[in-house]
């Protein structure tokens, strides 16, 4: 129910204290001791749990000052925060996430936030996931209401994530596909094979029961049904139901053959 993402944070505002004389109208660029001494924006991550600046080998900060007076301010943060996501449709989910920006101590009427180039700020194009890939990227801003301090304006990114289906095609889909179609080689066997066919259903009936497990294991933990219970849950009804249909046909094979045995005896 959370994600982590490292990015480079930058913020551009205007301090005319800050200016300076410059004959060739260039920038200075100082480190992170100088942003201690001056003001900086208060900008932190609404719903983060964690989140860090990193420090290896300095402090990834930069503070870039104009002769004008304009500042240029980047840090390079990793912050893990807080999202709530819907498994229902798991693994073809597709989850809507957003990272959300807002000053902590100055409301509008002190600090007001907005994206520089619109949605255009963001850069997403070295983005790589694993499980899966970015469908819509978007760069918003609204307001937000507290009862104490009243309103502040926030910025949103938000950003919609569908999964990558192949990997869980491969490990899951396939494999219990395999396990109910060799579940059916039982249905050609001789019925009087009685260990043929016991190890074999059993074997199925164990596979599938592992199978269940490892994917539970590697699942949120959630109090609702996943689609991908509902399949592996249906898989294990045909394999059972394999087994269920030899004990019923040894059953139904032990019942003719005393039928037979009996009317032997009257015949004789």
């Amino acid at each position: 129910m959370d994600f982590t993402m490292t990015l480079y944070l930058r913020h551009y505002w205007k301090d005319e204290r800050l200016a300076f004389p410059s004959r060739n109208n260039q920038s200075r660029t100082f480190d992170s001791r100088l942003v201690k001494k001056i003001w900086v924006p208060d900008v932190f991550f609404v719903h983060s749990k964690r989140s860090f600046i990193h420090d290896t080998t300095m402090e990834n900060i930069m503070l870039r000052v104009y002769p004008d007076g304009k500042i240029l301010y980047s840090v390079r943060v990793t912050v893990t925060a807080l999202c709530s996501m819907d498994f229902s449709s798991f693994p073809l989910d597709t989850q809507n996430c957003s990272l959300e920006l807002e000053s902590y101590a100055y409301n509008e009427n002190d600090l007001m936030l907005y994206w520089k180039n619109g949605n255009d700020s963001l850069r997403t194009d070295e983005i790589v996931l694993s499980q899966f890939f970015i469908e819509h990227f978007q760069a918003s801003s609204g307001l937000a209401f507290y009862s104490s301090t009243g309103w502040y304006n926030r910025l949103f990114i938000t950003f919609i994530l569908r999964r990558h289906i192949f990997f869980f095609m491969l490990q899951t889909y396939f494999p219990t596909m395999l396990m109910v179609v060799l579940s059916w080689v039982s249905f050609w066997i001789d019925r009087r094979a009685v260990p043929a066919r016991v190890s074999l259903g059993i074997t199925t009936v164990l596979t599938m029961s592992t199978i269940i497990t490892g994917v539970s294991a590697s699942m949120p933990q959630v109090s609702y049904v996943k689609a991908v219970d509902i399949y592996l849950w249906t898989s294990f009804l045909f394999v059972f139901l394999s087994v269920i249909e030899y004990a019923a046909v040894n059953y139904c094979t032990t019942l003719e053959e005393m039928r037979k045995m009996k009317r032997g005896k009257f015949a004789c």
